[in-house]
């Protein structure tokens, strides 16, 4: 089973560019051909968060129109960017967005995985949280799932990344802990993927591994310095690819967007490595 994963679309109205610079549609509509073309193709794609830049719903028309061109089922999380009303609006269809009543969060099977998605919008603010209702809903969930292999999906990273601007942003602390306390009581959590971030990153959480991904767009600039400023890199995009099976469980990989020269190859037909 393969899951392809791409976050922080941030998706604007047509022909407008994200921080005067980066066209993000444009990005994603270069991902898409990319996630399409691969080989095997993934089961589904899981979107995890600012699906859009401003939460207006002509961004969403914008998005729904590019998404129209991937050939892979797809499923979307609200990130600090979103806004909910106008995603369930734009994607009236998708009953999966319509029955989280207050909050964008559901759970479906992408055999032989679990994905429950969390929603850890807080609106109006960048940080994000997960208050007891949401935790709550999270343990019902993965008491149901028990025995089964689960991802649980949402847009904040719930650990610190040293990138001290991105830490100002990220899930608030106090909930984090509960959803790593939570996470640890069920062991059959492969992983607890997000994004936000804008950059490959891995953890130990909650007696599991937490992940974050690079965007198919612009990415945040690699500066481990406390007083970093808040900057973005034209870094190559990418995105991940999960891939699941019951021997070895989830193994992750980065894939970039942009097609590179190769592949050449390690050994000369009649075998002997090449020297």
């Amino acid at each position: 089973m393969l899951l392809a994963q791409i976050s922080d679309l941030h998706i604007k109205r047509p022909g407008a560019l994200a921080y005067r610079r980066v066209d993000t549609a444009a990005h994603l509509a270069r991902c898409i051909e990319r996630l399409n073309a691969l080989d095997p193709r993934p089961d589904a794609v899981v979107m995890t968060g600012d699906l859009v830049d401003q939460g207006e719903p002509e961004q969403y028309a914008h998005l729904k129109s590019l998404l129209a061109t991937l050939d892979i089922p797809y499923y979307l999380l609200v990130g600090n960017h979103d806004d909910r009303k106008a995603l369930r609006d734009a994607f009236s269809e998708r009953e999966e967005l319509q029955t989280g009543g207050e909050f964008v969060q559901y759970a479906l099977d992408i055999d032989p995985l679990r994905l429950i998605a969390l929603d850890s919008l807080v609106p109006g603010q960048s940080a994000g949280l997960l208050c007891d209702a949401r935790l709550a809903w999270l343990e019902e969930q993965l008491g149901a799932a028990r025995g089964k292999p689960v991802i649980v999906a949402l847009h904040h990273p719930p650990f610190v990344t040293g990138i001290g601007h991105m830490d100002a942003l990220r899930l608030e602390p106090t909930s984090a802990d509960k959803l790593a306390a939570i996470v640890a009581r069920h062991p059959n959590v492969e992983r607890v993927i997000c994004g936000h971030v804008h950059r490959p990153m891995f953890v130990r959480f909650g007696g599991t591994i937490a992940s974050a991904v690079p965007a198919p767009a612009h990415q945040v600039a690699l500066d481990l310095r406390d007083d970093a400023p808040s900057a973005f890199m034209m870094e190559p995009p990418a995105f991940a690819l999960h891939r699941y099976d019951s021997v070895n469980g989830l193994i992750t990989h980065h894939a970039y967007v942009d097609a590179a020269d190769g592949p050449y190859p390690f050994y000369e037909p009649e075998g002997t490595l090449i020297d």
